[in-house]
């Protein structure tokens, strides 16, 4: 059955199973709800009374939500398995939209927000192990393309959303975003890879690893997005003040680095599976690296825009290869070193923005995108640990 982790060793599966195209449903429900969150944001804003200090500080909230429930995501799918927990954590996510929509006032704002980002990234983590799991059961790498279903995902969610809100008010958006969520749910439910743990694994007290690996490429993925986030979050300020784009040029840095980012994502498993974990990586961070220095001392906006793109190219599939070597980690389970990996990964991400922020309004955005090939550096340093993307034992199961 497709539904189990039972391939004979060394025997490669099919190029799209029943369990693949779960997980990626998966990822594409993520992507959508969170998609779908993003033009929600000034209305919740609005009714709320919120000014811009404010809202930092509830978007803050959704963070620390996230970064409080991965640990412990990671330590039930290590007593469970991912199926279990990617279940109860979809479910809780679908009603959240909802309540961000119909919530009164500050503290019940808060509070749904806190749930939002908290589900969110424990589903983020049981996802990302159950996709491991597909990946050790079809002897075959997958996780590029699971993280492009997320960002098709978010694209759908955020392009359609002004859209829907214009013709069907801000509730009936949330509605329809949370029918269509569960739509991709109920698909996706009967066909997720089961992968229980060991029965002796249940019994154990789940502890932080205290192994250096996990971290190390915790730190790989740390390094790899927070040069994601600044493009993501800086990129069309830095054409608009330091290039003087146009509006609508400014917006084309974003929108080349986003689809040369998806579009690697989708043909990076296959590049991934005749090149190996680590030279993928190797040339990934080297095409960052170009990119964000082409960026940083582009004469103009347009080849600027050309810096974002190498950079999309790049980034793509350094965090989705992390990912799957955490998963791999001998000794250890899967959702523990996925936990790790993606508590530290996006911990950067909610960091990162501000302090780019803060430094670039003193330096300038040119020189916070000369000085991030640095920190690329670093993980083309720790490079060979990717060669743990390419097992197939599995960490604890």
């Amino acid at each position: 059955m497709d539904s189990h982790v039972n391939a004979p060793s060394g025997v490669r599966r099919g190029f799209l199973t029943r369990s693949r195209a779960a997980v990626s449903l998966l990822f594409l429900m993520n992507g959508f709800v969170v998609g779908c969150w993003a033009p929600k944001i000034p209305d919740f804003a609005e009714r709320l009374g919120l000014s811009k200090f404010e809202l930092g500080l509830m978007i803050i909230v959704f963070g620390v939500g996230s970064l409080v429930m991965m640990p412990i995501a990671g330590a039930q799918i290590a007593r469970h398995g991912s199926r279990v927990v990617v279940r109860a954590t979809a479910v809780c996510v679908l009603p959240l939209l909802l309540a961000l929509t119909l919530a009164p006032n500050v503290i019940t704002g808060a509070i749904a927000l806190f749930l939002f980002g908290g589900f969110i990234g424990a589903m983020d983590v049981a996802m990302n192990a159950n996709a491991v799991s597909v990946e050790q059961s079809m002897r075959r790498a997958i996780m590029s393309s699971c993280h492009a279903f997320w960002s098709l995902g978010g694209l759908i969610g955020s392009g359609l959303g002004g859209i829907v809100i214009a013709k069907l008010g801000i509730l009936g958006h949330a509605q329809l975003a949370t029918v269509l969520a569960a739509i991709f749910l109920a698909l996706a439910w009967p066909i997720i890879l089961a992968d229980p743990p060991h029965p002796d694994a249940k019994k154990e007290k789940t502890r932080l690893p205290m192994v250096p690996l996990p971290w190390l490429l915790g730190l790989m993925a740390l390094f790899s997005m927070v040069p994601e986030g600044a493009v993501l979050d800086w990129g069309a300020l830095y054409l608009r003040q330091e290039m003087n784009a146009s509006v609508a040029l400014s917006g084309l840095g974003f929108a080349a680095f986003s689809a040369t980012m998806a579009i690697m994502r989708f043909a990076g498993d296959l590049v991934r599976d005749r090149l190996g974990g680590v030279k993928t990586l190797r040339v990934c961070t080297l095409f960052a690296i170009a990119g964000m220095l082409l960026a940083s001392f582009a004469p103009d906006a347009e080849i600027a825009i050309l810096g974002f793109a190498l950079c999309g190219i790049g980034i793509s599939n350094m965090v989705p290869i992390a990912f799957s070597a955490a998963g791999n980690i001998p000794g250890l389970k899967p959702g523990i070193g996925i936990s790790v990996v993606t508590t530290m990964g996006y911990s950067g991400m909610l960091v990162a923005p501000s302090v780019i922020g803060f430094v670039a309004e003193h330096v300038g955005f040119a020189i916070v995108f000369m000085a991030l090939p640095v920190l690329l550096l670093v993980v083309l340093l720790f490079s060979k640990l990717a060669h743990y993307a390419d097992g197939v034992s599995g960490g604890g199961h």
